[in-house]
């Protein structure tokens, strides 16, 4: 009986920590990490609503096209340090090409 309930009490510890886990990572099918600090905590692209996860942006799948996404993101904090699309990072490239609608030189990029 001991035995069965300090297996329970373990299993139930488990699940409780890989649950804390999970919620301390950003989680979304956008994610957007900012070249700075941004103070906003939320914000609107056309219709994806963006929310901040320790110092990250994440959003929803949304209708527009990917880059576009990057772009308008990338054009509202100021550039990316790096974004991503359900879990696949985009290269140099696309990177270069959103934080050009921030105005930002590609070379600044590579830089950070």
């Amino acid at each position: 009986m001991i035995r069965r309930l300090a297996s329970s009490i373990i299993a139930t510890a488990a699940i409780i920590a890989a649950t804390g886990v999970q919620a301390q990572a950003p989680g979304g099918y956008y994610v957007a990490t900012p070249l700075a600090k941004v103070e906003k905590t939320r914000m609107i692209t056309r219709s994806t609503l963006w929310s901040q996860q320790n110092g990250v942006f994440v959003a929803a799948r949304a209708p527009e096209r990917d880059t576009v996404l990057c772009q308008l993101v990338a054009r509202n904090v100021g550039g990316l340090a790096s974004f991503s699309v359900g879990g696949k990072a985009f290269d140099a490239a696309q990177l270069d090409k959103c934080n050009g609608k921030a105005g930002l030189p590609a070379q600044s990029v590579a830089a950070n």
